[in-house]
């Protein structure tokens, strides 16, 4: 798979969910949404959903995990998918350990 995948994939899954989805809660879940909702006080539940969402997107980011699973189903990274091209594109490589061409040293920065 490839940039070009995900790309498609993002776009049709965002299309699919639409601007909101149903989500079933059991009993802990919805426990834990009435207390945070009646301690950070938002008129809305939906509100906090969201934020768990980003919460959750962040820390899948800053661990590591979100470029894991990416480089597993996709051979890209958040990085790659943010900037609309490869590791390789960007740096005009073809060969070596993520773009890195065997002759010139600076290009150690790109490895992996």
């Amino acid at each position: 798979m490839s940039l070009d995948d995900l790309d498609e994939d993002i776009t049709d899954v965002a299309g699919e969910l639409g601007e909101s989805i149903d989500v079933t809660l059991d009993r802990e879940t919805r426990t834990e949404l009435a207390m945070l909702t009646a301690a950070l006080g938002p008129t809305d539940p939906d509100e906090l959903v969201r934020r768990a969402v980003h919460a959750f997107f962040q820390q899948q980011v800053d661990t590591g995990r979100l470029d894991f699973q990416l480089r597993d189903q996709y051979d890209v990274t958040y990085d790659e998918y943010l900037s609309g091209m490869t590791f390789d594109e960007m740096t005009g490589g073809t060969g070596g350990i993520g773009g890195a061409t065997q002759g010139d040293p600076d290009d150690r920065r790109y490895q992996f």
